[in-house]
């Protein structure tokens, strides 16, 4: 019985020490199909977006390129997964979203492979951004849905779709984690 109870007593010590996984070591691919983490990022400020290229709310690839362009050198890295579960607007493979990105919107800002942001092949990344134990858990509603994310790795905020990259709420949300250090 001592045995047992030492053994259960040490289990949940050990449980109970092991930090839950943060966001950068979560397993993610990149637009061109390598292992990656979000571990490159560590101590920057991110904003995290599922996006879309057939999407009415695809010309917001620009303010988010306009935004990474303006914020970069502060700290800022603006981080794209495309999905293709709101209406099917992103059927590209991943070398045709790229395509797309780079030659209709110039977009520079890292890219990953295609995922699911809902449902049951939800990613692991998403579950940690929207799940139940996220501090704005809830199902992403569409395309183009923003999470920013300080330099310590904590989500601050999600924006909705309609919530454009170069509005007022996001620009002072985004000015105001690069200035918390």
């Amino acid at each position: 019985m001592k045995t047992l109870l030492a053994f259960s007593t040490l289990f949940l010590f050990s449980v109970m020490i092991v930090p839950a996984q943060s966001l950068y070591a979560i397993p993610v691919k990149d637009i061109d199909g390598k292992a990656a983490t979000l571990a490159p990022y560590q101590g920057r400020v991110m904003l995290i977006v599922n996006v879309a290229s057939e999407c009415g709310y695809t010309p917001q690839y620009e303010g988010l390129q306009a935004a990474y362009k303006k914020y970069q050198a502060k700290g800022l890295t603006v981080l794209g997964f495309p999905c293709n579960q709101f209406g099917g607007q992103e059927p590209g493979t991943n070398s045709e979203i790229k395509l797309f990105c780079t030659s209709k919107y110039s977009v520079t800002f890292p890219l990953f492979d295609k995922i699911d942001v809902n449902g049951d092949k939800r990613h692991p990344l998403y579950v940690a951004l929207a799940g139940k134990d996220s501090p704005f858990p809830g199902d992403i509603g569409w395309n183009f849905t923003k999470f920013l994310i300080g330099r310590d790795g904590k989500i601050l905020q999600r924006f909705d779709s309609k919530v454009t990259p170069e509005s007022p709420e996001i620009t002072k949300a985004i000015e105001a984690a690069l200035a918390a250090k």
